[in-house]
């Protein structure tokens, strides 16, 4: 249970303190895509987040992307802020968060990751000892099965958050 319960939750990208969280030791963040970025399938970035993005890197941060979605669909936004990424990444497999830190040349005690799924970037950054950070997610669009596992995400996170967990 304790791999699925992030370190911290926010209920967006722009409530992380980032400079706080460089100041602890954090070089690199690996960001998953849709519904913590941006809309499911939405190829485009908001304002918004591009000047956060933009932020992270003139703080000192390392980012790369790490999704589950299509090469094309990572590539098309990736390319266009000049981010490195994984994609069909198998979260949470530990590969591709172990090639994001290759790109990135981080190691897990100077990591996190920023996912809005916890059984895909929370599991799979906490399997590697990675700083995990839970976003609450940007919209209810989702992919089908995805909807499906949001039942019991909210299920787990009521229980933990019960206990003292989060």
């Amino acid at each position: 249970m304790h791999l699925l319960i992030p370190r911290k939750t926010y209920n967006s990208i722009f409530d992380i303190p980032l400079k706080k969280l460089y100041a602890l030791g954090t070089k690199g963040i690996i960001i998953d895509l849709d519904n913590t970025l941006t809309e499911w399938n939405n190829p485009e970035l908001s304002g918004d987040t591009i000047t956060w993005i933009e932020r992270a890197k003139e703080i000192g941060f390392k980012l790369c992307f790490v999704s589950n979605n299509s090469d094309l669909r990572v590539r098309e936004v990736a390319d266009v802020i000049e981010i490195p990424f994984v994609a069909r990444a198998g979260k949470p497999r530990r590969h591709s968060f172990r090639k994001a830190m290759e790109l990135m040349q981080t190691k897990p005690d100077t990591t996190a990751v920023v996912g809005d799924q916890i059984f895909t970037d929370i599991l799979g950054g906490n399997r590697l000892g990675l700083f995990t950070i839970l976003v609450t997610p940007i919209s209810r669009k989702e992919f089908i099965g995805t909807r499906l596992v949001r039942v019991i995400e909210r299920l787990i996170l009521k229980h933990s958050s019960k206990h003292g967990l989060l």
